[in-house]
Order: C-alpha cells, then sequence, then structure tokens
C-alpha cells in the first residue's frame, strides 16, 4: 500500500457534503443560539427561526458550505489518513514488525488535521456564520452599528458578496477572523473525534471480521461526532462570537477579550451555549460523515470491507 492515497481525499470531500446536507439545519440553530439574542433555549430558537423565516431560515447560507466544506472535509480526511499511515509505516523498524494502529500515530495525526482545518475552514466558517447571523436584530447598545443595520437591510446579498465585502472592509485578514479560537476549538477536537472513532469502530466490530460494517461505522461516527462536539462548545460559542462579530457591529478586539465580554455579561453558562444541539447535531452529521467517507473509500478501491481511516 503507498505512502499517499488520493482516494482518502475524495471519500472525505463526498462524506463532507454528506455531512452538510444532514446538519445544516441545526448547524443554524446552533450559531444563533450561540452568537445571536433573544432566544432562552434550543426548542424556543427553533420556533422563532420558523415562524420569522419559515424552513428557509434553517437554510440560510448553504450553498457557499455544500460546496466548500465539501473541499474542507477532503482534506481533512487525507490529511488524517496519510498521516497516520505514514507514521504507523515508519514508526516500525524491525522486521516482522506489523504496523497496527498506535495512539500515538492518531493523536499525531488528528493534531494534523486539526491545524490543516483551520487554513480552509477558517474563511468557509467565517461566511457561513454571517450568512446565518446576518438577519439578527441589532441590540448592542452603546456601539456604533455599520450603516446597513441602521436600514434594518441585510449586510450581504450572498456568499460571494460577503466574502468581497469582507476583504474590501477588513482586508483578507479579515476572512480568518476567529481563527485562533477555531484552532483552540479543532486540535483538540479532532482528537476527540478520529481516536474514539477508530477504536469504537474495532470495538463493535467483531474479531472474526475484517472490517467494520456500515452499522458500526454510523454508530462509532455518531457518538464521536456528539463526544466531538459537546466538548468543544465553550471555544466554539467564542469563535462563532467572533466570526458573527463584524457583520453589523465590531464588538470582540481577539479571544480573550471575547471571553472576558461574554463572561462578564453573561457568566459562565454562556460558554455552554449550544451544548445539547452541539451534541444532538454531532451524531446525524459524523455519523452520515464517517458512513460517506468509508463508503466511498469502499467503491474507490474497490474493496469488499469498510476500511478505517
Amino acid at each position: 500500500m503507498g505512502s499517499f492515497q488520493l482516494e482518502d481525499f475524495a471519500a472525505g470531500w463526498i462524506g463532507g457534503a454528506a455531512s452538510v446536507i444532514v446538519g445544516y439545519p441545526l448547524d443554524t440553530v446552533k450559531t444563533r443560539l450561540q452568537a445571536g439574542v433573544g432566544y432562552r433555549n434550543t426548542f424556543n430558537c427553533i420556533r422563532l427561526v420558523y415562524m420569522r423565516e419559515s424552513v428557509s431560515g434553517f437554510f440560510k447560507g448553504m450553498s457557499f458550505p455544500l460546496a466548500s466544506i465539501a473541499v474542507y472535509n477532503s482534506v481533512v480526511f487525507g490529511v488524517f489518513s496519510n498521516t497516520e499511515r505514514f507514521l504507523s509505516r515508519n514508526r516500525y523498524v524491525e522486521p516482522g514488525a506489523g504496523p497496527g494502529r498506535s495512539l500515538s500515530d492518531l493523536l499525531l495525526a488528528s493534531m494534523a488535521a486539526g491545524m490543516v482545518s483551520v487554513g480552509l475552514g477558517g474563511p468557509v466558517d467565517l461566511i457561513k456564520i454571517r450568512l446565518q447571523m446576518q438577519t439578527q436584530p441589532f441590540l448592542e447598545g452603546g456601539l456604533k452599528p455599520k450603516p446597513a443595520a441602521l436600514g434594518g437591510q441585510a449586510a450581504y446579498h450572498g456568499p460571494i458578496h460577503c466574502i468581497a465585502t469582507i476583504v474590501r472592509t477588513e482586508g483578507l485578514a479579515g476572512l480568518y477572523r476567529g481563527a485562533s479560537a477555531m484552532l483552540l476549538r479543532d486540535t483538540p477536537g479532532y482528537c476527540l473525534y478520529f481516536i474514539p472513532y477508530v477504536f469504537l469502530s474495532e470495538r463493535i466490530t467483531p474479531e472474526a471480521c475484517t472490517g467494520p460494517s456500515p452499522y458500526a461505522v454510523w454508530l462509532a461516527g455518531g457518538i464521536a461526532g456528539a463526544i466531538s462536539w459537546g466538548t468543544a462548545t465553550p471555544m466554539d460559542v467564542v469563535k462563532s462570537r467572533l466570526q458573527a462579530d463584524g457583520v453589523y457591529v465590531n464588538k470582540y478586539n481577539g479571544v480573550l477579550d471575547c471571553i472576558s465580554q461574554s463572561y462578564r455579561q453573561e457568566g459562565l453558562r454562556v460558554f455552554f451555549r449550544g451544548l445539547t444541539v452541539n451534541a444532538v447535531r454531532g451524531f446525524p452529521t459524523s455519523a452520515a460523515m464517517f458512513l460517506g467517507y468509508e463508503l466511498s473509500l469502499k467503491a474507490l478501491r474497490g474493496d469488499h470491507t469498510v476500511t478505517s481511516p
């Protein structure tokens, strides 16, 4: 088996598209809870979004993530799989030693995937959140809103206009607003994503089988996603607030300022906003992601068994 395999990237693209389609409505709810105003809880948020914007409100800004997150997940899964394969193969130097799957290899590969994810995923997340949040009422007293807020207008006409507006007003660096918070979220987050998946899928699979079944992939992927997204919620709140900041007003000066202001105004519980929806959304989204990845990889390689990443 070669050291670098393009099939991992192609399968990651398919899995990424599946995860966006399955999880986007709850992702909108999560973002509104974390960075919006006027929502008491998850069900109240769902009800208000539906009443104010109908079903289409849950899919605002979906076209851009559907096109871009598929590419983003392609790179994340490709980097993870090829890095872990490289580390596993080169760790063993004694003749006859099998590669196996080492926790240290999985940890380093997950961290590499998390760091790479920020470079591609930062702008994708920013555009998605800006589009999801631009219908929110302006309620920041004492801060000067941007002109669009005063006229009750939507700040952006779509993803291309959003990108152009951010680059024009904030420069290229504006596309990476919240990137440091995303790095603090994704580096440990991907460790708690890939490692539980690998060990759970192996645990569920009977010893007589040569690879995990689609059911094992679905279950392990869903549980791994719920764990990863649940534990990532505090830093996800900070990231969402930093990225949403700037639609109509600039409020935060960085990660520490966002944490300080959020804690001072809303207390410790603000960092757990969206915890329930994150965990609930994490299961079907990640189950679809891993199942799409594994089944695509199986088809691309012509295998008769599902092979873990």
